[in-house]
């Protein structure tokens, strides 16, 4: 997706989001067992190294099993138009042939061997699917142009002005249909990937996606995660969707725009209206956000590292963007080739920690696997988020200073019970002669005990 698109979705979000109409609260979705704790690498493998190419990532996957990453994002793999292309090597989303393989990253087997790899290191894969519309030098252009939309002219038309490097398909048109699902099953069938991220989901018809994902898992049973808010998507088609609101409300935080007030807010209202057991991605950045709204620290200044591992903790499935396990600082060049300076971070380590945690520790577990959020009461409601999770014999309790200036804080007794320590020091929680805990936070600072 690119930055119209990106401005286009956000205020469709904050203007149209979760009307009544919208509210769905059942699902027939069946959530892959590998999944239920599951953390989501997004791989942007033009920039990933400086041979952008799958067989150097390919040696990166160690590190990312390490870190306890289960899911590999690939962002586009397949060629991209020359016609109307923008920058030097053009857009990822704008593809001329669904079952290529972009020759800039490698060859079809280079991409057979990654998959292959990443099975091997006991992770999954799924790649990004772009059924909106396609390069203008597609092959369907001419052998099919009854697959496009067109305007009242007969010309065909970018789905948005500002995309002019692709055309829009017409999913009213039954052969488009068969022919989109059928070029998806064969990336199951001839490279063994296991699902799809869905580019700009909610400007295809959903009646589609819950046709492709019946028709998919009748070939092998796939994580579809679908770049969209919508709740209707997790009725039939989709695994996951995106927290947009999230971010939003992050953003708005760090900026001082906005309180814990609101987060409670959306807690406790839009978001309910989510099927629980629906699964929702959790991010600061991605190549979106990166590319076109700065990075992750522009936009978060000082309480950066403090959502990045709130994101972790929230009910939902945490997001790692390529670079930000290395404290990247670049808004990385979204059509031509800028790689990723890679050095030693701290964010590394504390993804790693992150990660290990929810793969171990059933609270953190995704959907109605994990335990629900429960809200702590500190007094200090519109400074401070505090929340505990619990399934099982395992517990998170989680508290973040969302402001600027330094909280005292008291957790009650109740929340405190059982053989809690601090979950990246591992000192044991300090509690005190009524079984409460008192401690002082820093702006911004947090902490996180667990059993």
């Amino acid at each position: 997706m690119k930055k119209s698109l990106l401005a286009l979705c956000i205020s469709t979000a904050l203007c149209m989001a979760f009307s009544p109409a919208q509210a769905q609260q059942h699902s027939s979705v069946k959530h892959l067992a590998w999944s239920k704790n599951a953390s989501i690498y997004e791989a942007n493998i033009r920039q990933h190294s400086p041979e952008g190419s799958f067989k150097k990532f390919q040696d990166y996957l160690p590190t990312l099993k390490e870190m306890g990453v289960k899911i590999v994002w690939v962002m586009p793999i397949n060629p991209i138009g020359e016609k109307n292309r923008k920058g030097g090597l053009g857009s990822y989303y704008a593809v001329r042939d669904y079952r290529g393989v972009n020759p800039e990253f490698g060859t079809a087997d280079d991409f057979k061997q990654l998959v292959k790899a990443v099975h091997a290191q006991g992770m999954h894969i799924i790649i990004d699917w772009v059924a909106n519309h396609t390069a203008w030098d597609h092959p369907w252009v001419q052998a099919h142009p009854d697959y496009y939309e067109k305007d009242a002219q007969g010309q065909f038309i970018p789905p948005v002005p500002d995309w002019a490097d692709v055309i829009s398909l017409e999913f009213a048109n039954p052969a488009l249909r068969k022919e989109m699902i059928e070029a998806m099953r064969f990336w199951l069938t001839e490279y063994d990937i296991d699902g799809f991220r869905c580019d700009v989901a909610a400007m295809v018809p959903t009646d589609f996606w819950n046709e492709a994902r019946q028709e998919l898992d009748k070939t092998k049973k796939v994580f579809m995660l679908a770049e969209a808010f919508e709740t209707e998507l997790h009725e039939q088609a989709f695994d996951m969707t995106y927290a947009w609101e999230h971010k939003n409300l992050f953003n708005d935080i760090a900026q001082g725009k906005k309180t814990v007030k609101d987060l409670d807010n959306y807690l406790n209202g839009d978001e309910k209206k989510y099927h629980p057991n629906a699964y929702r991605m959790l991010h600061i950045t991605n190549h979106d956000l990166n590319s076109w709204e700065g990075t992750e620290f522009q936009r978060l200044g000082e309480a950066t590292e403090t959502f990045l591992v709130l994101s972790n903790l929230m009910k939902g499935m945490p997001l790692l963007y390529s670079g930000q396990e290395a404290g990247n600082t670049k808004a990385l060049n979204f059509f031509d080739r800028d790689p990723i300076e890679w050095k030693a971070h701290p964010f590394k380590q504390i993804y790693t920690t992150l990660f290990q945690l929810k793969q171990s520790n059933q609270a953190l577990w995704n959907g109605t696997a994990g335990g629900e959020m429960k809200r702590i009461k500190t007094g200090k409601d519109e400074q401070v988020f505090a929340f505990s999770r619990e399934k099982g014999k395992n517990k998170v309790v989680a508290v973040f200073n969302l402001s600027a200036q330094a909280q005292s804080i008291d957790l009650p007794g109740t929340y405190t019970r059982g053989k809690l320590k601090n979950l990246f020091t591992q000192a044991p929680l300090p509690v005190t002669q009524k079984g409460g805990v008192q401690f002082e936070l820093k702006p911004w600072e947090y902490s996180v005990f667990v059993k």
